[in-house]
């Protein structure tokens, strides 16, 4: 487990996080990704060179799909270093560096270290200025595969973030790679399901205009799930494969919405859409995609 506390007004607060190995470290294909989009991220972590963002907000599963993505890519021939703040669980499969900023050890100093120790594959945890984005891509210009974190919304949106930060266009078109943005939602028990007949207007809100052929869900409520109706939890992604006409477009600054019209022409599922086909499918409900897609276009 891991501890934080802050002092209260009537006491301390404890916050406990359960770290679980059989959750932090899956099977890609038990993640939540549509078969498609599954193969698509294969072949994006298959690259000897770039970088790749996963994206989302806290609580959103961005450390589960990358230690994941790490155990699946991990041999004896690869030599993977990762950065992080703190260590989220300590496996002999990667070289692992905890920041410590009292003696320098930040993830824009520790990138400049770790060039020395021949890596193939560096995870950072999250980029979070513009030092330590710089250092990201100098990593994946000198021939590394870099993995990193935003606190973004959406794809589009961090790559804007990037060139905010103060990144030149034409380094990050020519080293970006790919990005997932994701979002967690609590799949209906298995235990208490029932087909349900969602009323229209809740199905309007979840943008979901056409029931035919959808398998509609919702869990009763038992022992198994505490009364809740839900048990257990599946990420929704949106995968962007920065092809050559992305790649132009961020070489020109292209603004956020621009991105994303390019992306979803090159086939690009958003993250909303992908949400639905997962209530349409019967995983989870209208009510859990709309509290879990609030701010998204």
């Amino acid at each position: 487990m891991r501890a934080s506390t802050v002092p209260a007004a009537f006491g301390e607060k404890v916050v406990l996080r359960i770290l679980d190995p059989g959750i932090l470290m899956q099977d890609l294909s038990s993640l939540g990704f549509e078969e498609d989009e599954r193969e698509r991220y294969r072949q994006l972590v298959k690259k000897s060179m770039g970088l790749l963002l996963v994206t989302g907000p806290t609580g959103s599963g961005k450390t589960t799909t990358l230690y994941s993505t790490l155990t699946a890519l991990a041999t004896t021939e690869k030599n993977i270093t990762t950065i992080e703040d703190p260590i989220e669980f300590v496996t002999d499969e990667f070289n692992q560096i905890a920041v410590q900023p009292a003696i320098d050890v930040t993830f824009s100093t520790a990138l400049r270290y770790i060039l020395r120790q021949d890596p193939d594959i560096i995870m950072v945890g999250e980029i979070r200025d513009q030092e330590t984005a710089r250092s990201a891509i100098r990593c994946a210009l000198t021939g590394h595969l870099v993995l990193s974190t935003l606190h973004t919304n959406d794809t589009a949106s961090s790559a804007v973030r990037l060139l905010d930060m103060g990144v030149e266009p034409f380094l990050l078109s020519s080293t970006l790679i790919g990005i997932v943005a994701q979002r967690l939602v609590r799949t209906v028990c298995s235990e208490c399901a029932e087909l349900w007949e969602p009323p229209q207007p809740l199905l309007a809100s979840a943008g979901i205009s056409d029931r035919s052929g959808g398998v509609f869900r919702r869990g009763k409520g038992c022992r198994a799930c505490r009364g809740t109706g839900f048990k257990g939890r599946t990420a929704v992604f949106e995968v962007l494969e920065v092809t050559d006409r992305i790649r132009d477009a961020l070489a020109g600054s292209a603004p956020t919405n621009e991105l994303r019209r390019i992306a979803v022409e090159e086939g690009m599922r958003t993250l909303r859409l992908n949400a639905a086909r997962k209530v349409c499918s019967g995983v989870t409900t209208p009510g859990e995609m709309v509290s879990i897609m609030m701010g998204l276009e």
